[in-house]
């Protein structure tokens, strides 16, 4: 696995911007440019559909113009179902959605990775393993140079919580976490959102992964609305209670390098306000 290296922690929009309309690439990259943002996480939540001339010119803006690149698979995803032509399916999204973002520059992809479904965790973290483990083979078979990255999930009926993903990176090679702080919120009913809990993620990533997992970091963030059984939906991150500015403090205390992906609904407003922040301190 060829090592990444970062001089800063990046602000990516959670795919085109929306000012974008319906453009193309290259208007997209034309807005993330003027707004100073740094790169995009390709959405491919519904389905890998890239055609190569996307592919080509998203591979160009990060090789020439250093536009960071990451990508999130479908999220028609379910490594422990019951059924295994499911898993056998989910399989497949996750490796077609490393082999289309490796193509197009991407140096992380990340996807929700499964459901407790009422399962023993120790059971469905050894299935989750295993299918990673199938995952990781193949993209490295086909020489697919990317982090495989199970995302931190909003919901407690989800396989992801911050432990196992620390685990499942700790027993794996090529996979690290995609923290997404604001399902880490929402999961927990309300936690994870001062100053000290947001240390206490960066001082475990260290300390169980290693500073690589600093300087090679994937995180999400919004506002999020949530209630007793987790994550409802995304917010604009000023209309809801997620404290970013703790947040990003911590990050550049901790001098996290990498990417930070925005995916609220206004999309590179927020990355604007995050990236802005981020700076002023």
């Amino acid at each position: 696995m060829q090592n990444f290296l970062f001089d800063k922690l990046n602000f990516l929009t959670a795919g085109m911007p929306l000012s974008t309309g319906k453009g193309s690439y290259p208007q997209a990259f034309k807005i993330l440019d003027e707004m100073e943002l740094d790169g995009m996480e390709l959405e491919f939540v519904h389905g890998v559909r890239m055609s190569d001339e996307n592919r080509e010119f998203v591979a160009r803006m990060n090789r020439e113009k250093n536009f960071i690149i990451t990508a999130h698979a479908p999220f028609y995803i379910n490594l422990n179902s019951l059924e295994p032509e499911k898993v056998d399916a989910s399989v497949q999204r996750i490796i077609e959605t490393g082999m289309t973002a490796g193509s197009a520059g991407a140096f992380s992809i990340t996807f929700h990775a499964a459901y407790y479904q009422g399962h023993d965790k120790e059971k469905v973290f050894n299935q989750v393993k295993a299918r990673v483990e199938k995952i990781v083979e193949v993209l490295k078979q086909e020489k697919v140079n990317v982090w495989v990255r199970p995302e931190t999930t909003g919901k407690g009926t989800q396989w992801g919580d911050l432990d196992e993903i620390i685990k499942l990176s700790k027993e794996v090679e090529n996979v690290l976490p995609c923290i997404d702080f604001s399902h880490l919120h929402a999961r927990f009913a309300g936690i994870y959102n001062t100053y000290d809990e947001f240390s206490a993620i960066f001082e475990k990533l260290g300390s169980e992964l290693g500073q690589y997992a600093i300087d090679n970091f994937h995180g999400h963030l919004a506002g999020i609305d949530y209630g007793p059984k987790g994550e409802k939906k995304h917010l604009i991150l000023e209309e809801s209670d997620m404290n970013y500015k703790d947040l990003l403090k911590v990050m550049k205390e901790f001098n996290v390098k990498g990417a930070l992906v925005c995916e609220s609904p206004n999309i590179e407003d927020d990355a604007k306000l995050l990236k802005d922040y981020y700076y002023s301190l």
